[in-house]
């Protein structure tokens, strides 16, 4: 069903018709059902805007449509309706599609939600929206939008000041599935390789039931990832050619800094600007973080040295990976040096993830070198200084962070041990994956 004819049966309250909901009429079929937890449990009664990024195929549209049934079900018939980004050409059908369905919304309802679905893919989106709170439409209506460009929605949202009504928070990020929630769901499933299962599926609902129904993520799983990426950039005037020159690129030099101009050579781009270019727009599509050194005595990240580039989209990465792990066998059999940039991924995602639902929009991260130590992830206002191995670890290795870092700085490393020490201690990636360390 197209917009107009979704609306339609929203309008009579019909949100049983097969296909008004076409993502939950899939939902029972699946082996696993998440609860999606990303800062916001329940929808504002208030009328508002509020923005919801995130990548594609993390679950914003299942997501979207469950609040259309809960909202329809609550408040009555004609309470939410709906329009899909992906079908309106431009910013002018969106303004004729948005006042079309204000004028739909039955006089008798209290509550007004307007969903709109991927609006990042219509350019200039923010010009609607302004205009229609300037002229008072939205007054009483709670509008959601969704999209997968961070940055584009991001920027579209902070031109609408003083219009984005008096809600305690109008910005979200949709995030991958918690460990926690991966674990409820799935151990009777994965049992012993749940952590392995999480990993490769990155936390993803479409990773986790691939791998439950076949024993390995299937290809048309990899190629609607792939193919989402692939069209942001041919929107975006690059190659993708180019773009898999760049993520070879960025696989081979992991866990190590890199500058832009290195990158270039390696990816054989005419320049350092033209790298930036692609690193830039995977960054906008929340796949990638960089991390910069962190200068301890000044307190600041260096931007002028070579920096980190951490994927927060572990789910597109091994999708993504030159070594193409499909199965859990398959991830185990990887190098160890390969493993080892996998796990530092997997840290980075729960920075970002846990950042993203205390409300904290991180667009770099840090890290703390010199010629004789290193340490991977750096947090000063949580005062978390994070360290990832791969193997068995001791306190003794790690004696000289109490020396070196002072005051009530906290080390963390990641390993396959637990140990405590002074300002230090060992743990798992299970048990760092289970903490909440950003809250505390």
């Amino acid at each position: 069903m197209n917009s107009l004819e979704i609306n339609q049966h929203l309008l009579k309250g019909d949100i049983q018709a097969k296909g008004v909901l076409p993502h939950l009429d899939e939902l029972p079929s699946l082996p696993f059902l998440f609860n999606q937890d990303f800062g916001l449990p329940v929808l504002p009664a208030e009328p508002g805007i509020i923005v919801i990024r995130g990548p594609r195929q993390y679950g914003k549209s299942t997501w979207l449509e469950q609040q259309i049934k809960i909202t329809i079900e609550k408040f009555g018939a004609g309470s939410a309706l709906y329009l899909n980004g992906d079908e309106i050409l431009n910013h002018a059908a969106l303004l004729d599609a948005l006042i079309t369905i204000i004028n739909l919304f039955p006089d008798h309802v209290k509550i007004k939600r307007i969903f709109i679905d991927e609006i990042t893919a219509i350019n200039d989106w923010q010009r609607v929206i302004k205009r229609l709170a300037d002229a008072g439409e939205l007054a009483d209506i709670l509008l959601i939008t969704t999209g997968s460009k961070a940055t584009d929605l991001r920027r579209g949202f902070e031109r609408l000041p003083g219009r984005k009504g008096k809600l305690n928070r109008n910005n979200y990020i949709f995030t991958p599935i918690s460990y926690q929630e991966f674990c409820n769901k799935c151990s009777n499933t994965f049992g012993a390789d749940i952590l392995y299962a999480y990993i490769l599926s990155g936390g993803s609902a479409i990773g986790a039931n691939s791998l439950a129904v076949h024993g390995s993520i299937a290809e048309y799983v990899i190629n609607t990832v792939s193919d989402w990426v692939y069209g942001e950039f041919s929107q975006s005037g690059r190659s993708r050619a180019n773009l898999m020159a760049v993520l070879g690129a960025l696989y081979k030099f992991a866990p190590n800094p890199v500058g832009q101009s290195k990158l270039a050579r390696e990816s054989g781009l005419a320049n350092n600007t033209l790298a930036k270019a692609y690193t830039e727009l995977l960054a906008d599509l929340m796949i990638l973080l960089p991390a910069y050194p962190y200068d301890i005595s000044k307190k600041i990240s260096i931007f002028r040295k070579e920096c980190k580039y951490h994927f927060i989209n572990v789910f597109f990465a091994l999708c993504m990976h030159p070594l193409k792990p499909r199965s859990i066998e398959e991830l185990k059999a990887l190098p160890a040096t390969t493993f080892a940039s996998i796990l530092e991924w997997v840290v980075a995602q729960e920075i970002w993830r846990q950042s993203c639902i205390a409300n904290v929009d991180l667009d770099i991260l840090n890290f703390w070198q010199t010629d004789k130590h290193e340490v991977d992830f750096v947090m000063p206002k949580q005062k978390l200084w994070i360290e990832v191995k791969s193997g068995r670890e001791q306190a003794t290795s790690f004696s000289w962070f109490a020396k070196q870092i002072l005051g009530d700085q906290q080390l963390q490393v990641i390993n396959q041990a637990h140990f405590t020490a002074k300002r230090m201690r060992g743990l798992t990636l299970h048990d760092f994956l289970l903490s909440n360390f950003y809250y505390n």
